[in-house]
């Protein structure tokens, strides 16, 4: 049988620094299907796709809804030649009604032990309208390592830097934060895989540079322990969310290879401030994830934390508007208050202000919105930011013996000569 995954392309933020990830979904989907599927994969948003071909059946998988509307697009095209489509992933799950039109079937839930007997139907042409697991979830110590082969490796670096390879250790997140959607799409249970299959994934990961995709690394203190110290010898260099504010954890973080966090930065209080300085003394970068928009925040609010901001060392801040997205909290009370303006989901990117503010206008959210990001980078532009963080890790790398120009190219050979002769002044 041959598949077509297929990854749709999205419309990036105005203004950013737009590099590309290898996607996780796609690669953790692959996995699981049966050895006699023969996969081709297409990641839109760094190559052309080619709708000329026949494949037996198309999958589609979306992780965004700023994804869905070209998702359905190409479905379109799919089913007219007479070819099936199958949907899943997030943003599939958030969008399942309006996307069942385009779709000959869609699948809710994560594909392991489930996607085989979506399979069975299809060739027996018995293939069904929905497939819900969501409430089915598999059996985690099962899920074994992406594939990543089947990612064009090369189409994966920015300005001559290999982009990190995202990897998960877990499944969940007992948190139920306000816009987000992990409560609705089943992760309330945190579901951690056995370390004996954490260091099988690692070992297939060629990459030096991981993105922990973990919803969060502050969920339980006892796993976060035994995962740092078995991925001490791996050597890898790591990004992820929060990682559990405790001395300990934070020092077992760094030994593991831990590069810089996502830390959400939601007030101006001493906290967030210490918060920031004890990542730093760990070794370990920051970047800001700021929400702007949110109930309890007044214009006067907004500009504070932009201030504030520039006094706590943030290595880089990412500004996101509030973005109600289907099956949160946060889009149920403000449809129930008539405060949802927009429904084109091309515009819910987390950049366009799609509702009412409690306390300004939409335009001027967004103009805060953008002020944010001016005010941020005026003196150092987020890609001069970027570099400094490449630059640590790469003299993390050079440090343990660890950095591989080979696979950076010459961009970044140069730069880690550099990174080496800093050293040896030091």
């Amino acid at each position: 049988m041959k598949l077509k995954l297929i990854y749709p392309k999205w419309e990036k933020l105005e203004g950013q620094t737009t590099f590309n990830l290898p996607p996780h979904g796609p690669v953790v989907f692959a996995a699981a299907l049966p050895e006699y599927v023969e996969v081709e994969f297409t990641d839109e948003n760094v190559e052309d796709l080619n709708m000329n071909d026949t494949p037996d059946l198309v999958a589609i998988s979306m992780m965004l809804t700023t994804q869905v509307k070209r998702g359905w697009q190409i479905a379109d095209h799919y089913r007219e030649k007479g070819i099936k489509v199958i949907f899943g992933g997030i943003s599939t799950m958030l969008h399942a009604e309006e996307t069942m039109p385009h779709a000959d079937s869609v699948f809710l839930g994560e594909a392991e032990g489930h996607i085989e007997t979506v399979l069975r139907d299809f060739e027996a042409d018995k293939l069904k309208p929905i497939y819900n697991y969501m409430n089915d979830l598999p059996d985690v110590t099962k899920v074994g390592p992406a594939r990543r082969e089947i990612l064009k490796r090369e189409l994966y670096y920015h300005k001559g830097v290999q982009m990190v390879d995202l990897f998960h250790a877990s499944r969940g997140c007992k948190y139920n934060c306000y816009p987000c959607a992990v409560a609705f799409l089943g992760g309330r249970q945190f579901r951690a895989r056995p370390m004996d299959k954490v260091a099988e994934e690692l070992a297939t990961i060629d990459n030096n540079r991981l993105f922990v995709v973990d919803n969060s690394l502050a969920n339980d203190e006892k796993w976060l322990k035994e995962l740092f110290k078995e991925m001490i010898p791996f050597k890898k260099k790591w990004c992820s969310h929060t990682i559990m504010d405790k001395p300990e954890i934070l020092d077992l973080a760094a030994q593991a290879g831990a590069w810089y966090v996502y830390q959400a930065v939601f007030d101006t209080s001493d906290y967030i401030k210490e918060r920031i300085k004890r990542y730093h003394d760990h070794g370990i970068g920051v970047e800001g994830t700021i929400l702007l928009g949110l109930d309890n925040q007044t214009e006067d609010d907004i500009l504070r934390l932009i201030d504030f901001l520039l006094e706590i060392n943030l290595d880089l801040a990412e500004f996101t508007v509030l973005t109600p997205f289907p099956h949160t909290k946060a889009y149920d009370d403000l449809l129930r208050q008539g405060r949802i303006l927009d429904k084109d989901w091309n515009n819910y990117n987390a950049g366009k202000v799609v509702y009412q503010p409690k306390h300004m206008s939409p335009e001027r959210l967004q103009e805060l919105y953008h002020h944010a990001w001016d005010t941020f980078y005026k003196e150092e532009n987020q890609a001069q930011k970027m570099f400094k963080l490449f630059y640590n890790v790469v003299a993390k790398e050079m440090a343990d013996g660890t950095y591989k120009a080979r696979q950076q190219g010459m961009v970044t050979k140069s730069f880690g000569q550099k990174v080496d002769r800093n050293l040896k002044k030091n």
